[in-house]
């Protein structure tokens, strides 16, 4: 037999319970996170125009919580081209969506994809390199 301090019994039970009510308000809204980056795929179809089709994942849970774009940035921030996503995607995950006639000022070798949700807002970026064919 264990010797333990008289309460230990009721302490560990405390913390279970503390953890298990934690649990439950994490797996609100917030935990379906930010939309990640999975793919993406560049084709230069001319002098600075670009067609993308990116691959997202993300925890979508319906109307009120869905990965809702994805942009392709410089460095600076500026948005050359915007993919709006519509509707969820909570039973088709990874998803890959594309977007044509992206113009890309030509001394730019280099541009950043991130996910966006309608709860977090922008998820990571991704860096990508422009192909030059």
């Amino acid at each position: 037999m264990v010797d333990r301090p008289v309460g230990s019994s009721l302490t560990i039970a405390a913390l279970a319970l503390t953890w298990c009510v934690l649990g439950v308000l994490v797996s609100g809204p917030a935990a379906a996170g930010e939309p990640v980056v999975e793919n993406v795929e560049v084709t230069r179809t001319g002098e600075g125009v670009y067609s993308f089709a990116v691959t997202l994942s993300h925890g979508d849970e319906g109307t009120d919580h869905y990965a809702d774009r994805w942009e392709v940035k410089a460095a600076d921030g500026t948005v050359y081209g915007t993919r709006e996503l519509l509707h969820p995607h909570v039973n088709e995950q990874p998803f890959t969506r594309s977007e044509f006639g992206i113009e890309i000022p030509t001394d730019v070798t280099t541009v950043f994809v991130s996910g966006h949700d309608n709860v977090h807002g922008d998820g990571e970026a991704v860096e990508v390199a422009l192909p030059t064919q």
